[in-house]
This record gives structure tokens, C-alpha cells and sequence, in this order.
């Protein structure tokens, strides 16, 4: 099994001051950290995913300090970095061919939107053959409305992660990731 790290989105649009505040960004964030200097000491694979908006879409505008990825989880010199346009990391990107070349075959998965870019990205991996694991505690995402009632984030981030375990992904917490 080879794997590498996908950090889908962590960009300062998700965090305070960000067109797209989400629950909790932060402590996601400080996971994702965790997991990805675990994958630097391991010298393993990571991509950095950057959501870049089209023409006319007020968020993720190019050169704008909202599509900068956070702090917490800033590239280094030589990892990856692919930019999309669209919730599923894999379409109209480089992504798909650059995991082969790397003979990838399992995906270590943390970021924003659980709802949105996590559950895509996730989804077209596994219809593309990788195994999938997602720190379900270095994800965020946002409360969300259908008919009028508002459905809290707690409640959007655990019923997607519960649909992803049922079929498409280990759902594990940081702590979990790293002890085993």
C-alpha cells in the first residue's frame, strides 16, 4: 500500500474574516497539521488542494488572501499543489494522473468542507480505485438550511462521514491515524 496525504481546501476563506466562515476551522485545522507532519517525517506523498473560483464567484478570487492555504498547513518547497475550480478535487485537474505516477493507492483525506469538497474528493477517489481514509476531526464544515430548518454543522459533518464509512471510506480521528 502507498499512500499520500489530501488536504482538500484549508484556505483562510474557511476561517475568521473568510467569505465562508466554518464551524470550528481552527481545532480541524491543528489536526490537519498533526496528520501532515506525521507524512513529512514519513517522507510520504502530500497534496495540497487550492480552491481557485471562476470569473463572477465572490469567493476563492484569485489573488485574494481568502484562496491563501492556512498557516497551520502551508506547503513546503516541493509538495504538491493542485487548483480547481470545482468540489471534486479530481475534475478538470492534474490530480488523478499525478497519484498514479506516484503509484498511490490509498488516500489519507483531511479538510474543509465536509459536506461539499470533502465527500466529492472522496467519493471520485474511490470510483477511481484508491482505498480512502478520512480524519473525520481534521475536517470542518458549516451550518446548513433545507426548507427553512437549520441543520447545526455537528449534524451535516457526522451524517456525511457516517454515508462515507457506510461504503467509500475508514472514517478515523487524528489520534486514531497516528497510533495505528
Amino acid at each position: 500500500m502507498k499512500k499520500a496525504l489530501l488536504l482538500i481546501d484549508i484556505q483562510k476563506e474557511y476561517f475568521e474574516n473568510g467569505a465562508l466562515v466554518l464551524v470550528n476551522p481552527i481545532p480541524a485545522s491543528e489536526n490537519a497539521k498533526k496528520i501532515l507532519e506525521h507524512f513529512r517525517k514519513e517522507n510520504d506523498t502530500i497534496v495540497h488542494v487550492q480552491h481557485i473560483s471562476g470569473e463572477g464567484i465572490p469567493f476563492f478570487v484569485s489573488g485574494t488572501q481568502g484562496v491563501e492555504i492556512h498557516e497551520n498547513v502551508k506547503p513546503l518547497q516541493g509538495e504538491k499543489v493542485i487548483t480547481k475550480q470545482f468540489p471534486n478535487s479530481f475534475r478538470d485537474t492534474d490530480l488523478l494522473e499525478y497519484l498514479q505516477s506516484k503509484e498511490i493507492t490509498h488516500l489519507v483525506i483531511a479538510g474543509m468542507m465536509t459536506h461539499m469538497c470533502i465527500d466529492a474528493g472522496t467519493r471520485a477517489a474511490v470510483d477511481f480505485g484508491f482505498e480512502c481514509t478520512v480524519i473525520g476531526d481534521a475536517c470542518a464544515t458549516m451550518d446548513l438550511q433545507i426548507s427553512g430548518q437549520k441543520v447545526k454543522s455537528v449534524d451535516v459533518h457526522n451524517a456525511f462521514l457516517a454515508a462515507l464509512e457506510f461504503f467509500y471510506a475508514k472514517i478515523q480521528t487524528t489520534d486514531q491515524y497516528l497510533l495505528s
